[in-house]
């Protein structure tokens, strides 16, 4: 299988090598080094032989790959290239999650090995049980569209939200996971550090959308397990009709907090027919005929949960300051080049749009 490559400097560097010395001769440090991934397996007991690695999802955060390894196939998470904001793309912490979620309702992928030894990839990286099944993106398979099956495709979505919510997480193991007490505090604390940490150009917004959030601050219900990135493109679905959603992936942003932050996050991104694009439009293809409105999913989920959404726009703002802080790490990491990552290059113009959506809708909570 051909490695994918980049050019940096005019210097050709491949995503994935073969051995640690090949690694060590390029400019760009590849992602994913075959042998000692190897060995990793060998002592897990994880499949025999060389293996072939394909990079898979859509995500420009963790780095995910499909592993095959003679007849049986493996998935391999790790952190981006460094540098990295602290804390941040723990990988680690990721797989204790999903470690602690697997006997419960949740839907989650089953981990085989949580790697913490940096000497084979020089970052942790985790393996799991690959998930058959299909990622909504920007088209349906033909089995999911007609109307009846995207509007169980959104169904699906938000009642998997509900489930997750209801795990009992001190049950589950997940004390000292997160801080549940002063939650959306330490986010509006934590992301306005960030931000100081990581931003490229004076985006005066950013400040004003913080200081409006902390003075509206809604108190929160009891707390749950938070996903953090909750929305339709971190989700595996059957192949076949009726649509069942079979596990949500990305948990990298997942804590002990408020579940409504989940909620916001999910409307804040998701299309809807007729209305206008958002700066940060997550779902296109939800614009299709049949799938719930941004409504008929907070309903669903108030129904579900037993839980009132209240001051929503609120939580939308929070979600869109939270990512266009977020997106202007990843741009910064774009202009030191140390990513390859095209995508990475629009957020001069999406970070700035994302932050006038978050003010735009700050104004609007109570």
């Amino acid at each position: 299988m051909t490695a994918a490559s980049a050019t940096i400097a005019g210097v050709a560097s491949l995503e994935v090598v073969d051995t640690p010395e090949q690694a060590a001769r390029q400019i760009l440090p590849p992602l994913l080094v075959r042998r000692p991934v190897e060995r990793a397996l060998d002592a897990a007991g994880l499949g025999e032989g060389p293996i072939e690695a394909e990079r898979i999802g859509e995500g420009h955060s963790n780095v995910t790959y499909l592993l095959r390894r003679g007849a049986e196939r493996f998935v391999l998470r790790r952190p981006p290239r460094p540098p990295l904001p602290p804390s941040a793309h723990d990988v680690l912490r990721e797989a204790r999650l999903l470690e602690a979620l697997e006997p419960t309702a949740a839907r989650t992928p089953r981990v085989l090995l949580a790697h913490a030894d940096e000497a084979a990839l020089g970052v942790p990286f985790y393996v799991m049980e690959p998930v058959e099944g299909v990622v909504v993106g920007a088209h349906l398979a033909p089995a999911h569209d007609t109307e009846e099956e995207r509007r169980r495709i959104g169904t699906e979505l938000i009642d998997a939200l509900a489930e997750l919510h209801a795990v009992d997480w001190r049950a589950a193991g997940l004390e000292g996971f997160g801080r549940p007490e002063g939650y959306l505090e330490r986010q509006l604390r934590r992301f306005s550090g960030l931000w100081q940490l990581t931003h490229t150009r004076e985006l005066p917004l950013i400040e004003e959308v913080a200081t409006r959030l902390a003075r509206t601050l809604p108190a929160s219900p009891p707390s749950t397990i938070v996903h953090g990135d909750y929305r339709l493109g971190n989700t595996i679905y059957s192949h076949a009709a009726p649509a069942r959603l079979l596990a949500i992936l990305d948990w990298e942003l997942a804590t002990i907090g408020d579940p409504l932050a989940d909620v916001g996050y999910l409307t804040a991104t998701y299309s809807e027919p007729g209305a206008p694009d958002a700066p940060l439009q997550l779902t296109p293809v939800t614009r299709a005929t049949g799938f719930p409105s941004r409504a008929e999913l907070v309903a669903r989920y108030e129904r579900a949960s037993g839980r009132s959404v209240g001051n929503l726009p609120w939580y939308q703002a929070l979600a869109l300051w939270k990512s266009a802080i977020f997106l202007e790490g990843n741009y910064r990491r774009w202009l030191a080049g140390t990513t390859d990552d095209a995508w990475y290059a629009t957020l001069d113009v999406r970070v700035p749009a994302l932050a006038e959506a978050a003010h735009e809708l700050v104004r609007q909570a109570a």
